[in-house]
């Protein structure tokens, strides 16, 4: 069975006199040890449909199932803060705190079993991705963006959750950070077992998923 699944998903707006769909019944499953990536031009709903399985978002019909319960049945902020992490292209970390406490600061939200030395976990994660104990201890706001990147990989890791989604990660990135970048998704799929959706307009991103999902525009149509 897959862990992540949608079905018929569909989402509009109204814009002035006439309705835009943006997602027109969806339908895709996702499974643990994969990494995919959501392409498309500008538009298309890359963005929504990441927010809507990041449960960010409610869809106006269809289904979002984890591990074949809704995820409205298992409530939006739990599934939030136990079941899936977000890398965003902006990193979103806390500028006044370091690597470490952005870490730590993440693994005190979530209610899945981390341990007991939460410091000396939250460093593992952070040497896993390259942070060394010295940039560790520095403020985010002075590491690099391939670095701050990283920390929020390390973030994301924390949580001890399944899915990954990662919405532009390599959006800031020159071309050397954001090899890296990928690297590490890829191994979050492929050695850690980890559910990685990754929306992404960068080619070199969607060439080393494991699969590619295009997702189209749908257009305008009236209000009834």
């Amino acid at each position: 069975m897959s862990i992540l699944e949608v079905k018929d998903l569909t989402f509009s707006y109204p814009d002035g006199d006439v309705k835009r769909i943006i997602l027109d019944h969806i339908s895709e499953s996702f499974d643990q040890g994969k990494f995919y990536a959501i392409v498309g031009f500008s538009g298309c709903g890359k963005t929504t449909f990441l927010s809507l399985i990041a449960a960010l978002d409610k869809p106006e019909s269809g289904s979002i199932m984890y591990q074949g319960k809704e995820i409205s049945e298992i409530g939006y902020e739990k599934y939030r803060r136990n079941h899936i992490s977000i890398v965003f292209q902006n990193y979103n970390l806390i500028p006044y705190m370091n690597a470490l406490e952005n870490v730590r600061v993440a693994m005190g939200i979530t209610e899945n079993p981390l341990g007991d030395d939460m410091t000396r976990l939250a460093l593992e994660h952070l040497f896993s991705v390259g942070i060394d104990e010295k940039k560790a201890k520095r403020r985010v706001n002075r590491l690099s963006g391939g670095e701050q990147q990283r920390v929020a990989i390390a973030r994301a890791l924390s949580t001890n959750v399944d899915i990954i989604l990662a919405d532009e990660p390599t959006g800031n990135l020159d071309r050397k950070s954001s090899e890296v970048i990928v690297d590490l998704l890829s191994e979050l799929a492929h050695q850690r077992n980890k559910c990685v959706i990754v929306v992404t307009h960068d080619q070199n991103v969607a060439k080393k998923s494991d699969k590619i999902i295009n997702l189209q525009t749908i257009g305008m149509k009236l209000k009834s």
